[in-house]
């Protein structure tokens, strides 16, 4: 029992922290191996574009200077790229950084936050931390079931959470689905769509939920630079909603939240389309790459437009976790989402693929 647990706020006394990907030298140290892989934190296996490792390294001598806190250019260029102003723009520590900011601004014990069963892990944390109460709808098929979802929309309702592609079952919703579920909400109930895997998504009625925004003013869209743009370690995001939510979420965000060289990384890899275009190829063919494996292996998995993919072994799957790990493989998996059968595997280049493909052939066959 924590010693100081009786005078923090009541809404922590339940509150368990997010749980990251292992990394790679922990791994290591615990178990005097080398050469590990890891596939579990839906990290860009290419890196970073070299044209952000070049702006970083011109902005190194400016490390004793505090990053422009409004982040003036950062935000010229997304809004441009979004075709907005600026003022709907709000940058944040990774988009994490920002869902907590909407959870910060709009939730209290006396409201509801909702969200669909297997959804992020970020929407219950930031939520339950704020003393709201937490709605959970049911999933169809791993994925959103927005009917579901209406149906638990009350006049507490204050914020609903919505990650388009899912993480970590990399589900998605169609365009027609999500705009009549936007449509039909009530004007003070916030929308986010968080759309931190976009990049990667090859669908044709997948929606860019932020061609809304205009006319859905509870609208929140956010996104990020830590997938496809291969930026996970300096932790840069943002959202794109209604000025007035924009100045409203500016209110809490943290001075300087956003450190200087991630404003620098992130303005440069904007001006590398070719890279995106890389890293998505890249995607597609890791993903075919996998796919085909689990198959061969016989098992089953959850169609994804991600950068991951969701196998279920029909089986407790931390068994096989464990001996992935001595095998040097980091996967993630997802019994804290309750699906204790399921592992989540990062798309990575060739080799790492099949290296983990290699594995599982070795784990189940033991």
């Amino acid at each position: 029992m924590n010693a100081f647990l009786h005078i923090a706020a009541p809404a922590i006394s339940e509150l368990k922290p997010y749980t990251p990907g292992k990394p790679i030298s922990e791994l290591e140290r615990e178990l005097g191996i080398t050469h590990s892989i890891k596939l579990a934190s839906n990290e860009n296996p290419l890196g970073a574009s070299p044209m952000v490792v070049e702006a970083i390294q011109a902005a190194l001598p400016d490390l004793a200077r505090y990053p422009d806190g409004g982040g003036f250019e950062l935000r010229q260029a997304l809004a441009q790229k979004h075709g907005i102003t600026a003022e709907r723009i709000t940058l944040g520590n990774g988009s994490n950084d920002v869902l907590d900011m909407v959870a910060r601004v709009f939730l209290t014990p006396d409201t509801e936050s909702l969200f669909s069963q297997y959804a992020f892990a970020v929407y219950p944390i930031s939520s339950q931390a704020m003393g709201a109460d937490l709605v959970v709808a049911p999933a169809r098929h791993y994925g959103h079931d927005l009917t579901a979802m209406r149906e638990r929309v009350t006049p507490k309702t204050r914020v609903v959470w919505i990650a388009n592609p899912n993480n970590p079952t990399g589900t998605w919703v169609d365009k027609e689905a999500l705009y009549a579920f936007i449509r039909d909400l009530p004007a003070e109930v916030i929308v986010v769509v968080d759309e931190a895997y976009t990049e990667y998504v090859d669908q044709p009625d997948y929606p860019d939920a932020s061609q809304w925004l205009d006319e859905f003013p509870n609208l929140i869209v956010t996104r990020t630079f830590s997938k496809a743009y291969g930026l996970a370690s300096l932790r840069v995001g943002y959202s794109l909603s209604h000025p007035d939510v924009a100045e409203l979420l500016n209110r809490v965000r943290q001075p300087f939240n956003v450190n200087s060289l991630a404003l620098v990384g992130a303005l440069a890899a904007l001006q590398d389309p070719v890279f995106i275009e890389r890293s998505v190829e890249t995607n597609r063919v890791g993903m075919a790459q996998l796919v085909a494996g689990v198959e061969q292996l016989g098992l089953g998995y959850i169609p994804s437009v991600g950068n991951f993919l969701t196998v279920d072994f029909n089986r407790e799957a931390g068994p096989i976790d464990q001996a992935l790990l001595r095998l040097g493989c980091i996967t993630r998996p997802l019994a804290n989402y309750g699906m204790p059968n399921h592992l989540r595997l990062t798309v990575g280049l060739h080799a790492e693929n099949e290296r983990l493909l290699d594995g599982f052939r070795e784990v189940l066959s033991a």
